[in-house]
């Protein structure tokens, strides 16, 4: 990605530069100042020459690698671990890979149009959907995390006596408290609608309930401004704990184990896009990618992360349990 920025920088300079000249069909008067015959020449020779050298070298690095299209959550990408995890890939395979970080539903939606080559969401019911319809094959699990519910720090709806999500829910909508909603076809707002069916609650259209259309993080965000509960995934919120200090986990525990509803673990997994129905895809490189993201050593990678930092993974490896 780094690289087209670069090339991007030299082009533009290449082009300013040109701006000076003239052009077709025009007149130009000879400047009426003198220049040094020796000096202006060389020192314009040389740049000139800089400025070739440098194009064909980004050129050649450009040209040897080639670009991964990748559709994401928010949530793998606000919480860091792309960031620590697609260097070495790129290194490896001499490719860049370009994130497209949306909710699952739009992952899913670019990948049914075939504008990219593969997928790592989290909503199996969904996942499975688009495979057997025929847009993804060999869907692999990659890892898991959980949810938890965050609000503030006072628990005006007393969550903390919950038995499970499903009646902190319940709580919330009893205590009338302000709920901040993703709302954005994402994997967590199709899990927070779940929970809401198992409360047995229809929120739309209630005062107390904000839906807000936004990814992980600008949700968190506005919870924290309002004073609203709201549901996150694990692995967003502890690296943004420290921008939320309204904010506190009020079910769900401090670790995935202190988790008292199983029900809220939340798998991810990557799915390549199907070369049948869009035969542009890089269908090649994204199998390569699918079987390093799932390979021991990045499975190792992806369990180390967020271990020194929080005293817990962010993310837990799962490929290999299969």
């Amino acid at each position: 990605m780094m690289r087209r920025w670069i090339m991007a920088g030299v082009l533009l300079l290449v082009v300013l530069t040109s701006c000076d000249t003239a052009q077709p069909g025009t007149t130009t008067e000879a400047p009426q100042t003198q220049t040094t015959p020796a000096s202006q020449p060389e020192a314009s020779v040389a740049a000139q020459t800089q400025a070739t050298e440098t194009v064909q070298e980004v050129t050649t690095e450009t040209a040897t690698g080639q670009t991964l299209r990748l559709a994401t959550t928010t949530s793998t990408a606000d919480s860091g671990l792309l960031d620590a995890i697609l260097p070495e890939f790129e290194r490896q395979d001499q490719a860049n890979v370009e994130v497209i970080a949306v909710g699952t539903g739009q992952a899913l939606k670019l990948g049914e149009n075939g504008d990219v080559d593969v997928v790592l969401v989290h909503a199996r019911k969904r996942e499975d959907e688009f495979v057997a319809q025929g847009f993804g094959i060999n869907r692999r699990d990659v890892m898991y995390n959980d949810f938890i519910i965050v609000g503030p720090s006072a628990d005006p709806a007393k969550l903390g006596s919950a038995q499970d999500a499903a009646a902190a829910f319940k709580q919330i909508a009893d205590a009338q408290a302000t709920f901040a909603s993703r709302g954005d076809d994402s994997g967590t707002f199709t899990k927070e609608q779940s929970l809401w069916t198992a409360a047995g609650i229809n929120p739309e259209g209630q005062a107390w309930y904000k839906s807000l259309g936004q990814g992980m993080g600008e949700t968190l965000i506005t919870a924290n401004e309002q004073g609203a509960y709201t549901l996150s995934d694990r692995g967003t919120f502890l690296p943004m704990r420290d921008k939320l200090p309204e904010l506190a986990i009020s079910f769900g525990g401090e670790t995935i184990e202190a988790n008292p509803d199983k029900t809220l673990r939340n798998p991810y997994g990557v799915i390549q896009v199907n070369p049948e129905k869009h035969p542009g895809v890089n269908a090649e490189l994204a199998a390569t990618f699918a079987d390093w993201l799932t390979s021991p050593h990045t499975q190792d990678l992806i369990g180390a992360f967020g271990q020194d930092t929080f005293g817990q993974p962010l993310f837990f490896p799962q490929a290999n349990s299969q």
